[in-house]
């Protein structure tokens, strides 16, 4: 018998109480130092059979087998999940947010035509056949104001209720009130709408493009989508410069009636170098994973209320928190290709939202004529924690997944490479916020 080699094995933060947790196994435990000690130093166990029933301690044959299982389980489980269509009717935008990277891409204006959304929803149709799915406005800004603008989400919008696909939008809100008769048009899974913090945060990061603050308009619109029974995900992109406002954008969100919602839940993401770094403070404004988790945990224990209206997953801790149980093991934590694809108003074919839009990452054209590199789209699907050689002896892969394509190939040059999580650090901190007495 030997040690498990997906044992993850920490401290949580601050206490610094010895934890395992195995994925593989679906086993987790807070520890006593004297039982800590096989695991953190190495050496036997005094009572071997609780190591080998939780799966800490395994026959090596054994766990191949259980490993192999849970892969081929995961891969079964990805090929019945629905897939994620975005569509980009335009790159335009009518915000000058300090953070935004596809400002570089230098993408030609061009109008979406009737000719290419008869070839977008064609090409759904068959090439998705079977398979569960839904599309999402992206921008740019999906929700321009204008007429014009309104008249071709109207003509996307029929296209998708005639094809019975649920529409998801990812805006930034400025035109809520105004599209919300538009949107009645087909089935809205839900609208992603950005608010960077209370006004004096937000304000300061989100602007119009003539300079004038966005907020309060983002809030009515808020406001006006949840009362006509639209499902809103509030994301704020944070990085030093706004992190310590999010309370005061909770009390906002309370005060407004939101939290009480039903149809309102919130995301975070991390302001991070994609492409290439934009962010008002420069690369010092920006979070490293672990930087941005240990300041949300200590953001957490300051303000205990925070987690009423956001729970930050820190890894997989939320979801055990939440579940009593861990989340089966992540073999890829890539959706590009797989359950995600991404689609724009000239005709091209993308991985992802990480890539849409940016020059030299096309996969293939649906308009004016279908075709697709199959080789570079046989790249992205075969990267996972199997194929990458870094990922197959790390403990924490199945925690981690291996990353993201995009920000693994934008370091290294290569699709195959990795993006490492630190998932053993996140877990250290997320076990002592939500599971620790």
């Amino acid at each position: 018998m030997e040690w498990s080699k997906h044992n993850i094995v920490g401290r949580t933060k601050p206490s610094g109480t010895p934890f395992v947790v195995n994925l593989l196994s679906g086993n987790a435990d807070l520890l006593d130092e004297e039982t800590a000690s096989p695991l953190l130093e190495g050496t036997p166990p005094r009572e071997e059979s609780e190591w080998v029933a939780k799966g800490y301690r395994v026959d090596p044959a054994e766990e191949s087998r259980r490993w192999k299982r849970a892969y081929l389980d995961f891969l079964d489980s990805r090929e019945k999940d629905e897939v994620q269509l975005f569509f980009v009717p335009w790159y335009g935008c009518n915000f000058r947010c300090d953070y935004c990277f596809q400002e570089d891409y230098g993408v030609r204006p061009a109008s979406l035509t009737e000719e290419v959304l008869d070839a977008f929803f064609d090409h759904v149709a068959r090439e998705f056949a079977g398979r569960r799915k839904y599309l999402t406005l992206f921008g740019g800004e999906p929700l321009l104001p204008g007429e014009a603008a309104r008249e071709r989400i109207a003509s996307f919008l029929k296209r998708a209720a005639a094809a019975d696909l649920e529409v998801a939008i990812v805006t930034n809100g400025s035109s809520l009130v105004e599209y919300l008769e538009t949107l009645s048009l087909a089935r809205i899974r839900e609208i992603q709408v950005t608010l960077d913090g209370p006004p004096e945060s937000h304000d300061r990061r989100r602007v119009a493009a003539g300079g004038k603050p966005t907020f309060e308009t983002i809030a009515a619109g808020i406001d006006a989508a949840l009362a006509a029974g639209h499902v809103v995900n509030l994301r704020s992109v944070v990085d030093r410069q706004n992190l310590d406002s999010l309370p005061g954008l909770a009390e906002i969100a309370k005060e407004r009636g939101w939290t009480s919602s039903r149809g309102f839940k919130t995301q975070l993401g991390r302001n991070y170098e994609l492409h290439s770094c934009h962010a008002a403070g420069g690369r010092g404004a920006l979070y490293s994973r672990v930087e941005l988790a240990e300041d949300l945990a200590r953001l957490v224990r300051e303000r205990p209320d925070f987690l009423e209206y956001h729970r930050p997953a820190f890894s997989v801790s939320r979801f055990l928190w939440e579940h009593g149980e861990l989340p089966r093991p992540l073999f890829d934590a890539c959706t590009g290709t797989k359950t995600e694809w991404a689609f724009d108003y000239r005709g091209r074919v993308f991985a992802c939202t990480a890539t849409v839009g940016k020059p030299g990452e096309e996969l293939g054209t649906f308009w004016p004529e279908s075709r697709m590199d199959r080789e570079v789209v046989g790249m992205w699907q075969a990267r996972d924690t199997v194929t990458l050689e870094e990922c197959r002896s790390c403990a924490q892969a199945l925690a981690c997944g291996g990353g993201c394509t995009s920000v693994a190939k934008n370091r290294t040059g290569a699709i195959a490479s990795t993006d490492c999580r630190p998932s053993r650090e996140l877990l250290e901190l997320g076990v002592g916020a939500y599971l620790e007495p």
